[in-house]
């Protein structure tokens, strides 16, 4: 049963929440402008934290302090943010998400920290700023850059403290951490052509920043080696397996004309294996594979996969440092972290 007391405060709460609609609406800015102009963020020019104050006086606005106090107290919070794609919903419990959310815990436990989990779709990172402008979080750290490296540069141009386990890209402002995906994708493709496989498939979407920079990796090596680069060979498949069997299945039952695969994740390395096995073709005698990530289920598929091996453990320790480093007011740079091949029998050591 909701106290009279509970009733009061959730009634106030949306009646603020109302209020700052209405403002925004007046003074043609954001919603999330209204709630940094009223906590007196300098993030808003002097101009527009004025006409805010101005209309929150003339519509009886009752500030929330509590909210704008977290701040000015000893929060120690930092918001987790794992972004979702609308259209393929990948879910949380990928593989991935759980390996280096669970580091990034650890590590903030480490440090006497909490840790805020959220999601925000990856069409509209920016919203994930609002942990920050709440008072809620005292930094936020996203995983991915998906398709909106300029939302990220606007949100570090506010000097949000932000950082983004992603790949490095051009013109960029905030702060990264991840593994060296060029590097990976050569990593990969050089193995394979070692192995005498010249028609090497590519599974990827290469809008996103990291798959893009393994593609890189990938024609890198094959232009090393003398090899055309075939687009008809690369197959664009999202991470979510749901959304990625299908397209993998269509994909081998309709090509033969290749001999290795080069995969942007384990999971979609694993989903190739499948799809190979109902379109009649063994790994690795047939085809060989690689993945990506190394996530400790690689190593007990059968055939236990070959994979680049991110530092994944050791990601949250770097991420977390990285941003109580902003915190402290240091410069926040950019940080690649080596990866490297994990030989197994989907694409095993070439003979000799």
């Amino acid at each position: 049963m909701v106290k009279p007391k509970q009733q009061n405060e959730a009634g106030g709460a949306e009646q603020r929440r109302l209020q700052m609609v209405d403002i925004a609406r007046l003074a043609g800015v954001s919603v999330s402008t209204v709630s940094r102009a009223l906590n007196g963020s300098e993030l808003v020019n002097a101009e527009t934290r004025q006409r805010v104050a101005e209309l929150a006086r003339s519509l009886n606005y009752s500030i929330n302090f509590g909210a704008r106090n977290l701040r000015l107290q000893e929060n120690k919070t930092v918001a987790v943010v794992v972004p979702y794609d609308a259209k393929s919903r990948q879910h949380i419990s990928d593989p991935f998400f759980l390996s280096i959310v669970g580091s990034i815990a650890d590590a903030l436990t480490d440090r006497g920290y909490d840790m805020l989990l959220s999601r925000v779709d990856a069409e509209h990172l920016d919203l994930a700023s609002h942990w920050f402008d709440s008072g809620k979080a005292i930094g936020l750290v996203l995983i991915g850059q998906w398709r909106h490296h300029d939302q990220l540069n606007e949100m570090a141009a506010r000097k949000l403290p932000l950082v983004v386990w992603g790949g490095e890209m051009p013109q960029q402002l905030y702060c990264s951490v991840g593994g060296d995906n060029v590097l990976g994708g050569t990593l990969a493709t050089r193995h394979l052509l070692q192995l005498g496989r010249r028609r090497i498939a590519f599974v990827g979407d290469a809008q996103l920043p990291e798959v893009w920079l393994r593609r890189q990796g990938y024609c890198q090596a094959l232009r090393e080696a003398g090899v055309d680069i075939d687009p008809s060979l690369e197959l664009p498949a999202p991470f979510e397996p749901g959304v990625a069997s299908g397209v993998l299945r269509d994909f081998c039952a309709a090509r033969r004309d290749f001999d290795a695969v080069v995969c942007c994740s384990d999971v979609l390395a694993l989903l190739t294996i499948q799809a190979l096995r109902a379109a009649g073709r063994r790994v690795p005698d047939d085809v060989a594979v690689i993945g990506y990530d190394d996530m400790p289920l690689a190593a007990y598929c059968d055939p236990p996969l070959t994979t680049v091996h991110q530092p994944v453990a050791e990601a949250g320790a770097e991420l977390v440092e990285a941003l109580l480093g902003q915190l402290r007011g240091e410069r926040a740079g950019l940080r690649t972290m080596p990866v490297y091949l994990k030989l197994r029998a989907s694409a095993p050591a070439a003979p000799g």
